[in-house]
Formats: C-alpha cells, sequence, structure tokens
C-alpha cells in the first residue's frame, strides 16, 4: 500500500465510545472502502470463564476463534522485548505486587483482586485474493501482539495510575485531548495547505480520537 498509494490515503480515522464497563472502537481507511477494524471491550471482575459475554448467535460462536492473553506465559517479540516491562521481574514499590509466577491467574482467581478483559475484534479485508492472508495479519500482529504488550505495560507502570482519583483521570484525558488537537492541527496544515484546519479546533474525529486515547 505504501508503495502504491498517496500519503493522504493511508489516513487511519478512530472512533471509540467509551461506557465503562463496555468500550467499542472501530478503524476504517476513507480511501479503502472494504477495509475495517472492530474491537468491542467487556471489563469484568473474573479469570475469563464468561464463554459469551457479548451474546453472539449460534453462528457468530462457530465462527469466532477463542485466543487467551496471558501477559506472562505469552512470548513478546524479540525487538520488543524490555526487562522493566517484564511481569516475570516487575515488582511494584505502591503495591507490593508480583513479580508474577506462571500461574498467576489461578492465584489470583482464588485470592483476588483480578480482571479480565474479553475483546470482540473483527476484521474485515474483502478484497479478493488477499483477505485471508491480510486478515490473518492484522489479527495477529496489528491486535494480538499490540494487545499483549500494552497489557503486559499496563501493569508495570502500575504505579503510575494506582493512585489515581477519577478527577486526576479526567485531568489527564483532557491534557491528552489538547495535545492530540494540536497534533491533528499541525498534520491538516501540512497535509491540506493554507485551507487546513485551524490549530485549537480539532475535526470530530480528532475530539473522538482524543477521548479513547486518555482512557486509562
Amino acid at each position: 500500500f505504501r508503495a502504491l498509494l498517496p500519503k493522504a490515503a493511508l489516513q487511519v480515522e478512530e472512533e471509540s465510545w467509551n461506557a465503562y464497563p463496555y468500550t467499542r472502537t472501530r478503524y476504517t481507511c476513507p480511501f479503502v472502502e472494504k477495509f475495517s477494524i472492530e474491537i468491542e471491550t467487556y471489563y469484568l471482575p473474573d479469570g475469563g470463564q464468561q464463554p459469551n459475554v457479548f451474546n453472539l448467535s449460534g453462528a457468530e460462536r462457530r465462527q469466532r476463534i477463542l485466543d487467551t492473553i496471558d501477559i506472562v506465559l505469552d512470548a513478546v517479540a524479540p525487538g520488543e522485548y524490555k526487562a522493566e516491562e517484564d511481569p516475570r521481574l516487575y515488582r511494584s514499590a505502591k503495591t507490593g505486587r508480583g513479580p508474577l509466577a506462571d500461574d498467576w491467574a489461578r492465584t489470583a482467581a482464588q485470592t483476588g483482586p483480578l480482571m479480565c478483559a474479553y475483546k470482540l475484534c473483527k476484521v474485515e479485508f474483502r478484497y479478493w485474493g488477499m483477505q485471508a492472508k491480510i486478515e490473518q495479519f492484522i489479527h495477529d500482529v496489528g491486535l494480538r501482539r499490540v494487545m499483549l504488550r500494552a497489557h503486559r505495560q499496563a501493569w508495570c507502570w502500575q504505579d503510575e495510575w494506582t493512585e489515581l482519583s477519577m478527577a486526576d483521570i479526567r485531568a489527564l484525558e483532557e491534557e491528552t485531548a489538547r495535545m492530540l488537537a494540536q497534533r491533528m492541527a499541525k498534520c491538516n496544515s501540512s497535509s491540506e495547505g493554507p485551507e487546513a484546519q485551524a490549530p485549537g479546533k480539532p475535526s470530530v474525529e480528532a475530539r473522538a480520537a482524543a477521548s479513547h486515547a486518555g482512557t486509562p
């Protein structure tokens, strides 16, 4: 795609809805009309034992692939490994939690607290000849690998967020929204010339992305 299409055609639009404990995020590319990624998430206080949290139909359940992500046991790509983000090595100075052993999930299910992020990931790339390969690549690399790294980081960065109040979180969201709006304005200026959107007036897409980016 990078070799064939102009830079402006590679822009991805993100829409996000946050109604914790449920969230939904959708990614599209206006130039590639038959492509989309949709991720629904439920955050629930259990160890992942619920078989159909999204109330899928029988046909949908037959099509789905169940994949459990374990932040301790699953291997990280060699180029992405960082010792400071390894749950087997990390110990929280504020909570005393960690390092995590291989049986961490079973132990936490018995003693708590434990949260599972149930994610329903739908990828669509309806172009003949490339569909299966591209969709599988996005699932494996664009979604699973990113989610594994992000959840390992969430655990190993807990001393930065464990004491935050809701007021602190809202302030971080507002700061992130401002920073993203400024960055989007600069991107629009460089790609659209003098007619680009003025700084400080983010588009609807920018505001939606900022809201998602600021969510812990």
